[in-house]
């Protein structure tokens, strides 16, 4: 019998515990581990769809220099000489590392202590930066060092949740489900966001505030508490330190009706929450990146935290503010100093910490002073201060604000390193050396959740090809710079010890961050690391913080203007996520189930803006901004608030020619976090109305895009989907078909013309097209590229006969779509979701799309009535 493997989930910060089972040379089966305390056996859509993202496909194997392949030795030989070089000839801060939450805390360590302590520069920071660095900087504000208070138990026991910026049935659906859970028992739950999301849907009380305004916001709740007798005037007196003027400058602007002014939102129902929350002591507010993605979201953060401290709603069960990371060890790479922001182990850059540090790591160099941040890093790279950089794990040419910009940068730099498992990125086309490191599957190490639980990621599959992991290869550069017995890792287990013993080193409770004990029993201790959660359950509940007085700190903090939308720009942009893709989709991109619920970058529009620009439900449309402008399909929503638009992260120059969300953003960041805002860019839209719309089916992945004004890349089984649109003749895109014998037809009167091509008996590709006519489902088609006879009706693009049309797909886990969902509520007479559960399966699994499926059974009884 096989054996599982105990594993941690490859995405969000949620560090869901997995049960992986190795049944081929590349292929698992994904369970959730039931005894891992963050999921309890629960996985969302993209954690159980893991298993179809560890084949090899599209992998780099080997190291590059340029476009031809080298061997290990010479290309980290090259690496070294050039870092050294330019160190010789420039000075330390010429030099920068960018890395990864996808890293894990042994790759993260390595990479920060060559920097910081060797190479004698702080200029490494990470895609971190983008998604929770707001939250680091108003957690060392409040509480005097980055620590977050909250556990997912409290989810467990809280009678109030209030979800900030945060579309928690998506982004971090198990999360969720502990809060539905809870809702069911009784608690309430209010969601603040400027968008109408699955996860507002299922909310007691719904605020779509002004996209910048939850600085106004908490202020006026935490006025509303004062003046209901809600705060808790012994713990502030005990615990909390504040200005002697705190109080006077919040009561400025922060009565109900200004609020509700600033916010846009009904002064009825600012005022049910507030009373809401006033009346309700366990409440614990989760915030994620609509509050850090901000120009202003440190203070954002510190006006939440301001609210829990005042409120004594901290280090209580079911009391507290919750930071719900992103990535999978964005903790991590908090704990080892993986921001440029702070030194290692929780430290700062002061003389006592970098003489520790120093001391510690017997390193030649220290850093001075906090480094470069994200933005500020490529700036420096495109203004030639930085003249060798080393890219680890992330896509940066994709991901950073004004992307056009970084995309400059790094072609202009001298020396660019790119550490990746993919061997074609956006990133990648600009490397001078490309370095195969070890994916998800293969890697060895640790990571830390998002309630400071570590978790181990175990190997499921030996290293493929010539690829090895992040902590190796940085060590081998190390080590060929001179620093051989500082860098003498034979394993992750080495690094994981070497962390533990900084973490206590000098550290007599001054730092909360200390992983006593952990370093012991060696390595077989390493290798059965169960999960474990670092500082307790109970993070301060004696009252003591981790500053100069023990006293936690109340920061002030004022909504600043929101201008009003320029003529030019009359629009505000948002972004976001996906529920079934992650980040650049360079692994979920792998996995066919994942792309049925969004196939394509959307352009999410109120109907009402959609008539005043012009536009068409399921057209095309130019977004544009002073950075960058790109092509969306456009999709109205009901959700949106008027003037502002939605768009996904996700798509890049390899997955499509629209959909360039990085384009878009400014390279405007927080003062303090240096956390670019991402969340509201001016903006403006205009309808494009292509000549042709259709789709190119193959039965593999082709080398290049195909090249036409749309084209977007679906993964479908047995093959690629690519959805199209276009302007001039056809014939380049008929040169992308294979050989093979061809089969076509035309109806010049609709402008339709469609070509299947058959190789070996089997259908290797089709090419729809039409100009006025209709285009069929795409599924009986995409099933036809793994059938071993060719159907008669191919051209047709649907089986002999009447075949069922299943719908937009909703439940992604079970493959379940619209119409199978409704079709089961009506002839079942089913009454809520957990009947349609029952009966079909949907919303079973990861839960995220509940939302939905209560929204279809509202809108089924609508229809019978």
């Amino acid at each position: 019998m096989m054996t599982a493997i105990r594993t941690t989930c490859a995405y969000c910060g949620v560090g869901c515990g997995i049960r992986a089972t190795v049944t081929g040379e590349r292929t698992v089966e994904i369970a959730g581990d039931p005894d891992h305390p963050a999921n309890r056996g629960r996985l969302c859509s993209k954690g159980t769809h893991l298993g179809e993202t560890v084949g090899l496909e599209g992998r780099l194997l080997h190291p590059m220099i340029g476009a031809k392949r080298a061997s290990w030795d010479k290309a980290l030989d090259l690496v070294a000489r050039k870092f050294k070089e330019t160190i010789a000839r420039h000075g330390p801060n010429s030099v920068a590392f960018y890395v990864s939450g996808q890293l894990l805390t042994e790759d993260y360590y390595v990479a920060n202590k060559l920097m910081k302590g060797f190479i004698g520069s702080a200029n490494i920071d990470t895609n971190s930066r983008l998604c929770m660095s707001s939250a680091v900087a108003g957690h060392i504000r409040g509480f005097g060092e980055d620590v977050v208070p909250a556990t997912y138990d409290d989810l467990d026991v809280a009678d109030l949740f209030v979800l900030v910026g945060s579309n928690t049935a998506w982004c971090h659906p198990i999360v969720y489900q502990r809060i539905r859970a809870r809702c069911e028992a009784g608690a309430k739950l209010v969601v603040i966001d400027p968008r109408r999301t699955e996860t507002a849907e299922e909310a007691d009380l719904h605020l779509a505030i002004r996209p910048g305004s939850d600085v106004a916001l908490m202020n006026g709740l935490l006025q509303h508490c004062r003046d209901a007798g809600a705060l808790d005037e012994a713990w502030l007196a005990a615990h909390v330190a504040a200005p002697e003027d705190f109080w006077d400058q919040l009561g400025e602007g922060s009565d109900l009706w200004s609020v509700a002014k600033t916010c846009d939102v009904d002064a009825a129902d600012l005022r049910r929450f507030y009373e809401l929350f006033a009346a309700t002591p366990r409440t614990v507010t989760l915030f994620s990146q609509g509050i850090n993605q901000s120009t202003s979201g440190t203070d954002q953060v510190n006006a939440i935290l301001n609210l829990h401290l005042a409120t004594g709603r901290i280090g209580k069960p079911g009391a507290a503010p919750f930071s719900i990371t992103g990535q999978p060890n964005a903790m991590g790479g908090r704990e080892v100093g993986g921001l440029a922001s702070t030194l290692a182990a929780h430290m700062d850059f002061g003389p006592e910490a970098r003489a520790r540090v120093q001391r510690f790591w017997a390193a030649p160099a220290i850093a001075e002073k906090p480094g470069l941040k994200a933005v500020d890093l490529f700036r420096a790279v495109g203004e030639g201060r930085i003249k060798a950089l080393w890219v680890m794990a992330t896509n940066p040419a994709v991901s950073m604000p004004d992307a056009n910009r970084v995309r400059e940068a790094l072609a202009a730099c001298p020396f660019v390193v790119v550490s990746d498992v993919i061997e074609k990125t956006d990133t990648g086309a600009f490397a001078h050396v490309r370095l195969p490191a070890a994916a998800w599957g293969e890697k060895d190490g640790t990571v830390t959740n998002s309630d400071r639980t570590i978790s181990r990621q175990r190997a499921l599959f030996p290293l493929p090809g010539e690829a090895m992991p992040d902590w190796w290869i940085v060590k081998e550069v190390a080590r060929r710079m001179g620093w051989k017995n500082a860098f003498a890792y034979d394993r992750a287990a080495d690094i994981w010890r070497e962390h533990c013993r900084l973490s206590t080193y000098d550290n007599d409770g001054a730092r909360l961050f200390a992983l006593p004990g952990a370093a012991q029993g060696g390595n077989a201790a390493y290798d059965d690391m169960q999960p474990f959660r670092w500082g307790g359950d109970a993070m301060f509940a004696d009252g003591r913080f981790p500053t100069d007085d023990g006293r936690a700190r109340l920061v002030p903090v004022a909504q600043k203007p929101l201008p009003a939308p320029l003529e030019k720009w009359p629009l505000t942009l948002n972004s976001g996520r996906y529920r079934d893709q992650w980040h650049t989709m360079t692994r979920t991109g792998l996995a066919p189930k994942l792309a049925r619920h969004r196939a394509e970058p959307l352009v999410e529009v109120h109907p009402r803006d959609g008539e005043q620009w012009d536009l068409a439900d399921g057209g095309l449309a130019r977004v544009a901004t002073p950075q960058g402008e790109s092509l969306y399909r456009v999709a109205f929503a009901e959700g949106q608030r008027r003037g502002e638009l939605f768009v996904p992260i996700h798509w890049t120059d390899r997955t499509a020619s629209g959909g360039r969300t990085g384009l878009l953003p400014r390279p405007l960041v927080d003062p303090h976090s240096g956390q670019p805002g991402f969340k509201r860019t001016p903006a403006r839209i205009e309808a494009v109305s292509p000549r042709w719309r259709g789709f190119l089916l193959l039965n593999h992945d082709p080398a290049e895009r195909p090249g036409c004004l749309w084209a977007t890349r679906v993964a479908v089984p047995s093959g690629t989907l690519w959805e199209l649109a276009g302007d001039g003749d056809l014939k380049s895109l008929e040169a992308t078909l294979p050989k093979g014998e061809r089969i076509e037809a035309e109806d010049r009167a609709r402008g339709t013309r469609r070509i299947a091509i058959v190789a070996s008996g089997r259908l290797a590709a089709a090419l729809f097209v039409t100009e006025t006519g209709e285009l069929p489902p795409r599924d009986w088609l995409i099933a036809q590229l793994a059938a071993p006879d060719v159907a008669p009706t191919l051209l047709a693009g649907r089986a002999p006969g009447a075949a069922a049309d299943r719908g937009p797909i909703v439940c992604v886990c079970f493959d379940i779509g619209l119409k199978t969902i409704a079709a089961a509520i009506r002839d079942q007479s089913l009454t809520d979701v957990a009947a349609i559960g029952a009966a079909i399966g949907a919303g079973t699994n990861c839960g995220s799309c509940r939302p939905a499926l209560a929204r279809i059974l509202s809108e089924e009884k609508s229809h019978a009535a």
